[in-house]
């Protein structure tokens, strides 16, 4: 993944050292992307959900990304692992991709390791964060 600074909303890193703590737990379960999240959040400033500015990616928002080697773009909703759905573009956090936009902003490039080697994305847009829109409640 990349260095730059990610930035979390409080309830978000709440909600997610929890599932967390209960998935490293559990038996028999790849940790891998779980470590990775982790990683990731150890490193993430913390804001507050009223303040945290409205182009950065945080938990149940809508982000448009671009593959930067194939060009093509996607939308997903980024959300907890019982939520995920890939026929509704409802993508989990502890994905390698949902993992490597959490915290980022619009028109951030992210850079992450895959087993057929590095991958990069770009941010395109943020037609829907929960904080922007008032629903602190998700």
């Amino acid at each position: 993944m990349s260095t730059r600074k990610i930035y979390i909303t409080a309830t978000d890193r709440q909600r997610l050292n929890n599932m967390l703590e209960s998935a490293l737990a559990a038996e028999n379960r790849d940790k891998t992307f779980l470590k990775e999240l982790a990683r990731e959040l150890a490193n993430a400033e913390t804001v507050d959900p009223k303040s945290v500015p409205p182009h950065v990616v945080t938990m149940n928002s809508r982000v448009v990304v671009k593959d930067v080697a194939s060009g093509e773009t996607s939308e997903y909703t980024l959300v907890f692992p019982e939520q995920a759905d890939v026929a509704q573009n409802r993508l989990s956090v502890v994905s390698p991709i949902g993992t490597a936009i959490l915290g980022y902003a619009k028109g951030d490039t992210i850079t992450w390791q895959t087993p057929g080697g590095p991958r990069q994305i770009r941010i395109l847009d943020i037609p829907y964060q929960p904080e922007a829109a008032g629903d602190f409640h998700l």
